[in-house]
């Protein structure tokens, strides 16, 4: 029989369907860092969303022989350590194809249109004292024209890919950041950072990745482009960003993760009251129906572990 524990069962506020192998299932809303080895002592399985699961944790944990992973990203495994183990880790790719694509163009549409500014004003009682019918507080840029930078480029980037077609925008696929060559049908790094009007972030955070859009990055963009990031926080230097939002050398960004989640010790984003920044809480994949897929692909990942046809591996 299976044990099976289920670490921060608290992100997933949906029923789970019923796994058909034998199984003693155990669930803990949410696991703080030092009581995930005590928690996980005996299982089989464990699945988790974002509580970490590091070498210190796997060290003690010798009957575990898989992770499930109850996310597309899975930087909160030692995937490395779980290969020496061989423990296997699945993840659930895919299942956010429409919930986050539709996140990042409405981050996109409402900074703009710079609906955060003109709602302000709506609060404020400006526009019932205005002296004309309309309000020209903020410019307003339509995206048909416009030119979207992709940065990574998996189903995500590729689901926000077509949706930009149909609103008529230019689309950049960027190539890796300092590669040496440029693939057929991508533009250099930084060509895309100079060129892209909206550039908007789809790429796992890993060693490479982290920092990626730092000071430089953002000087090189255009003054008058935005940031959408519903990727990992991680991606960006947020103290870097909040200073080109300040300095205006962007002219705004739409924020769905930052690097520390939940962010006990603040962020320099959130010390900013500026229209044209929207953060919003991780939420961009949490539509009620790409919840629902998430809870079945997790059980069928475990069921398909079980009867040895594993599917969705990383590890």
């Amino acid at each position: 029989m299976e044990k099976i524990v289920f670490l921060d069962r608290g992100t997933l506020p949906i029923d789970v369907p019923k796994l058909k192998i034998p199984h003693h299932w155990t669930e803990f809303d949410s696991t703080a860092p030092a009581e995930v080895a005590a928690r996980l002592k005996g299982a089989t399985i464990a699945i988790t969303n974002k509580v970490k699961v590091d070498e210190a944790v796997l060290a003690q944990l010798p009957e575990l022989k898989l992770i499930a992973v109850a996310a597309t990203g899975y930087d909160c495994v030692d995937i490395q350590n779980c290969r020496k183990r061989k423990i296997a880790v699945s993840n659930v790719p895919g299942y956010t194809g429409d919930s986050v694509p539709e996140h990042v163009f409405m981050m996109m549409l409402a900074l703009r249109r710079n609906l955060s500014g003109f709602s302000r004003l709506i609060q404020q009682g400006a526009w019932q004292q205005a002296p004309h019918f309309v309000m020209l507080d903020y410019p307003i840029e339509n995206l048909s024209g416009s030119v979207l930078g992709l940065i990574g480029y998996g189903r995500l980037a590729r689901a926000v890919e077509a949706r930009a077609k149909v609103f008529g925008m230019k689309i950049l696929i960027s190539e890796h950041k300092g590669a040496k060559e440029v693939r057929a049908g991508r533009t250099a790094f930084q060509d895309v950072l100079k060129a892209a009007d909206v550039i908007t972030l789809h790429c796992p955070l890993s060693p490479d990745t982290r920092g990626l859009m730092g000071e430089r990055e953002l000087h090189d963009m255009k003054t008058s482009a935005l940031l959408i990031n519903t990727a990992r926080g991680g991606l960006v230097d947020e103290r870097a960003l909040a200073e080109a939002l300040l300095a205006k050398e962007i002219a705004g960004a739409g924020i769905d993760v930052l690097s520390e989640e939940p962010p006990r010790k603040g962020s320099p984003l959130l010390e900013l009251q500026v229209p044209n920044l929207i953060v919003t809480p991780h939420v961009a994949w949490s539509s009620r129906q790409s919840l629902n897929v998430l809870a079945e692909e997790i059980i069928q990942n475990i069921e398909a572990y079980v009867s040895g046809k594993p599917r969705n591996l990383v590890s």
